[in-house]
This record gives structure tokens, C-alpha cells and sequence, in this order.
């Protein structure tokens, strides 16, 4: 069965800022790990067709043990469309032994201008079961909170 994750925040800052934030290297490491994580990009390519690689570390994996190793994530992402500055979808695999973890989630990132900022809406179909709901959606949020103080202090 087809799960679909949602989260949405507005950030003070117009699209084009926050849609070059979902297409640059160093700021995807800055501000994608949710909290309690780190991220490393090991591959980069930002057009339609191309994509990432990142390693993402828990910073205590005592009680989230990762998916590919004890204390990692790692995700392959293609960029599958790329609409500037309204929108990137994106199309993650997680490397994992345990099938739980199995299969190509999509990851929607969809930027509208509202008054004086963006409303970023994240819609993640196709989630792997083994992701908890709540778990999963609290990560998305977190990453969107990182994302906002990442280019509202820019701005």
C-alpha cells in the first residue's frame, strides 16, 4: 500500500532563494539533515536527469539506528523535474539490507509565493514502510525549519 507524508512551512524569503537552497551542494548539507543528523554529499549533478548522493550521520544513534549502517542513511536522488522557481521532484532510494526500507519514494517540493515569502509544501509518495509516519513527517519539518533559518539568515 502507497503511503504519501506531508509538511509545509512558510519562509521569509521569495522563491527564487529558496528554490536555488534546493539546488546548491552546500547548502542542501547545510540545511537538509533533520536534527540530530549531518549530511555529506558525495555525488552532484542539479539538472533534470542528474542528482545526489548523500551520507547522512546520526549524531547519537543509540535510539534511530540507520538504514544503511548503524549510524547512516544513505540516499541516492534523482532530480525528475526541475520547475524553477516553483518546483523540484525528486526521486529517493535508500540503500538498505532490510526490504523494509525497499523501492523509489518521491519527494515533491513545491514553492509558492505568499505576501512577503514562500510557502515550501513537501509531499513524500510512495514512503517505504519501513519509515514511521510520524517519525518521518517530524524529519520533513525539520528539515523545512532548517531550510527557513538557512536562508532567512542569508537574506
Amino acid at each position: 500500500m502507497s503511503r504519501t507524508d506531508r509538511a509545509s512551512r512558510v519562509i521569509a524569503a521569495p522563491p527564487a532563494t529558496v528554490y536555488g537552497a534546493l539546488l546548491d551542494r552546500e547548502s542542501l548539507e547545510a540545511w537538509l539533515p533533520p536534527d540530530g543528523m549531518r549530511g555529506r554529499v558525495e555525488r552532484w549533478d542539479p539538472r533534470p536527469g542528474g542528482g545526489f548522493r548523500m551520507i547522512l550521520t546520526y549524531l547519537d544513534s543509540t535510539d534511530s539506528p540507520g538504514k544503511t549502517s548503524e549510524a547512516t542513511d544513505v540516499v541516492d536522488v534523482g532530480f525528475a523535474d526541475l520547475v524553477p522557481p516553483e518546483c523540484v521532484v525528486q526521486r529517493a532510494v535508500f540503500e538498505a539490507d532490510d526490504p523494509s526500507y525497499a523501492g523509489t519514494m518521491t519527494m515533491t517540493w513545491r514553492l509558492a509565493a505568499v505576501g512577503d515569502g514562500t510557502e515550501v509544501t513537501v509531499t513524500a509518495t510512495d514512503v517505504p514502510p519501513g519509515i514511521g509516519q510520524a517519525d518521518h513527517e517530524a524529519g520533513i519539518a525539520s528539515s523545512l525549519a532548517n531550510l527557513a533559518w538557512y536562508v532567512e539568515a542569508a537574506s
